[in-house]
């Protein structure tokens, strides 16, 4: 089996990123491009990123995931800390992670190292959750090999009995975790497969080096 992709061509027109125009600290050109593509109305979760680790195989593996929150310091999302990818990162922290807006021909590559955040930050985004979603976390060994689906329902609706008059408490297994970059990329496409790239790296004084790169 096998497809020619060769004729698949787009030009990329829609912007520009010049040195004239961006800020001192990535995360001010982050906030500046988030909001700009949720004011597109182009993309029905652009909050979704890829997360790439590093297994315990040696393989590289990437997952979309949820953004939840992002500050100076970093960006937060949330997983099941015994998942592959919870796994993955407690042996090796280094992630990449990355966005791509393709209704604002964008995409940001970002390259940190993940640490799981504070406890009670966990807790308060827990109980935000609505009610399937809590359940969802404490019935799925994420990333475990199951016989089928009915063996997921089955214990789903025992829990949802077991659950019926009292409260859902956060797994300790569950909980968030904060990527902070040591380099950030920001990539806009332009006419002729000249695109801008301008790339943000974190130097020992905590000041950010700004470098273009070659397309």
């Amino acid at each position: 089996m096998q497809k020619d992709l060769g004729n698949y061509r787009k030009s990329y027109e829609k912007s520009s990123l010049t040195e004239d125009v961006i800020p001192e600290n990535p995360m001010e050109l982050f906030q500046k491009w988030f909001y700009e593509v949720e004011a597109s109305d182009g993309l029905d979760e652009p909050n979704a990123m890829t997360v790439s680790t590093i297994g315990l195989d040696g393989f590289p593996k990437n997952r979309v995931v949820l953004l939840k929150k992002y500050t100076y310091e970093g960006f937060i999302f949330y997983t099941n800390y015994e998942s592959e990818k919870g796994k993955a990162i407690a042996n090796n922290p280094k992630v990449c992670i990355s966005f791509f807006w393709h209704n604002m021909e964008r995409q940001i590559i970002i390259k940190g190292s993940a640490e799981k955040i504070a406890e009670n930050l966990s807790d308060g985004y827990f109980e935000s959750r609505p009610e399937g979603s809590k359940l969802g976390a404490v019935v799925s060994n994420q990333s475990q090999v199951i016989p089928n689906r009915e063996y997921l329902e089955g214990k789903l609706q025992k829990l949802e009995k077991e659950y019926e008059s009292k409260e859902i408490e956060r797994p300790a297994y569950w909980g968030g975790f904060i990527v902070k970059p040591v380099s950030m990329e920001f990539w806009q496409g332009r006419p002729n497969r000249l695109h801008d790239r301008i790339r943000y790296s974190l130097q020992s004084n905590y000041e950010w080096k700004i470098e273009r790169l070659a397309p």
